[in-house]
């Protein structure tokens, strides 16, 4: 880690990650400078329910901020909305922004999230969306209309809570994925295949085994979507919901390990002096044994904390938390603790999926990866111990996370 101690915080990224980092700092009694950098005009906000309460109109958009005005003005911030970083210049330690400024620092954390994968092409189309920011919510939403036609390409998390909230507000929805069930990548197939069912009971149609070649349109407007087996779906609106990227591309030039976002150790250290925290960070997890990057609320939190505080040298212990993360669909809630192994078997360890409530355990090589459990809260608190006490066997650092 490095010691030396910085007089001026540079924060990129005003995310749950980059808002997390400042208040650990002072809480942690550093009494320097502090500069947050983002790319949106507003404070940090909770993204998780851009797709679920923001996007359905039950939450208005100033209740997903994490902080009042006071709170943010007590923390002494030097704000630095509605522009971005476009370079850095480790040797100056100097970061250049967009707007023709630059910045200088003595400590960089690095927090500036993720952006949504595009189709190569029709992006530019009426109708055509992507959802990242508040504004592509507000973008989306408006476009709700009961009757109207949404094809939601990708059957990930994103992708299966817009289409739960896209049919509850009377659309007609297809959702389409190269793969055999939807949110495989996260759950493995046997959960997928419950997703996917969930979907059809209310009237989803689930294409799936497809990938999208084209969009079509008329005027200027998306009509439809070609599938690579040649099926044409019909379309007003189109999510595209493929995936994302780690927010580098201003640090392609730094020097800085960049294999899947920024490269970290276990204590956050990318590099001297700089740290990075939350979707953009990748680092070694003590306990799995592997790199990891998660796009995950829970751990922008954790990790910002803990960046923090390797930059401040007092960082104690490395980061290796049970990854957590959920998801709201109908009136469904999947909550997950762990990271599912591609490789792991599942096992149905209470409850019933048939009567809609039960509780999974992933395994890979006889360890406990992962719990899962669909409409059983309380039973996630209980395993997520039985799940800290296997992994502090690998670990004992874990056990106190």
């Amino acid at each position: 880690m490095d010691k030396r101690h910085p007089d001026r915080i540079v924060i990129v990224g005003a995310s749950a990650a980059g808002l997390t980092a400042a208040e650990t700092a002072r809480k942690d009694g550093f009494a320097g400078d502090i500069v947050m950098v983002g790319a949106e005009n507003s404070a940090p906000y909770m993204r998780p329910p851009l797709s679920k309460q923001i996007l359905a109109g039950t939450w208005a958009e100033d209740r997903a901020l994490f902080r009042s005005r006071g709170e943010l003005d007590a923390l002494n911030v030097e704000w630095r909305l509605g522009t971005s970083a476009v370079h850095l210049d480790r040797d100056k330690r100097q970061i250049h922004l967009v707007d023709g400024s630059s910045i200088d620092y003595d400590g960089l954390v690095i927090a500036t999230g993720v952006s949504p994968i595009q189709l190569s092409d029709g992006h530019q189309l009426a109708g055509v969306h992507v959802l990242r920011t508040a504004n592509d919510a507000r973008a989306l939403g408006s476009d709700f209309t009961p009757g109207r036609r949404l094809v939601v390409i990708g059957a990930g998390f994103l992708g299966c809570e817009v289409a739960a909230v896209a049919r509850t507000a009377q659309l007609h929805v297809t959702v389409v994925d190269p793969l055999e069930a939807p949110m495989m990548r996260q759950l493995g197939a046997e959960i997928g295949g419950q997703i996917a069912r969930l979907h059809q009971s209310h009237g989803v149609e689930m294409v799936l085994g497809n990938g999208v070649s084209s969009l079509q349109s008329h005027r200027g407007s998306v009509t439809g979507v070609e599938l690579t087996n040649g099926t044409l779906l019909e379309a007003d609106l189109v999510l595209v919901a493929i995936g994302s990227t780690p927010g580098t591309e201003w640090l392609t030039d730094s020097g800085l390990s960049l294999s899947n976002g920024v490269d970290c150790d276990e204590f956050c250290l990318a590099a001297p002096g700089i740290v990075a925290a939350g979707d953009v960070a990748s680092w070694h997890h003590p306990s799995y044994g592997r790199r990891m990057r998660l796009e995950h609320q829970t751990n922008a939190f954790e990790q910002g904390a803990v960046a923090a505080r390797t930059l401040l040298g007092t960082a104690t212990e490395p980061f290796a938390p049970i990854p957590f993360f959920w998801s709201d669909q109908y009136n469904v809630k999947v909550q997950v603790y762990g990271t599912p192994h591609r490789d792991a078997t599942v096992s149905i360890t209470h409850g019933d999926p048939n009567q809609g409530r039960f509780t999974a355990v992933y395994r890979h090589n006889g360890q406990m990866e992962a719990i899962l459990t669909w409409n059983l809260p309380r039973e996630a608190v209980r395993l997520r111990q039985e799940l800290v006490s296997d992994m502090a066997l690998r670990a004992p650092s874990v056990a106190n996370l």
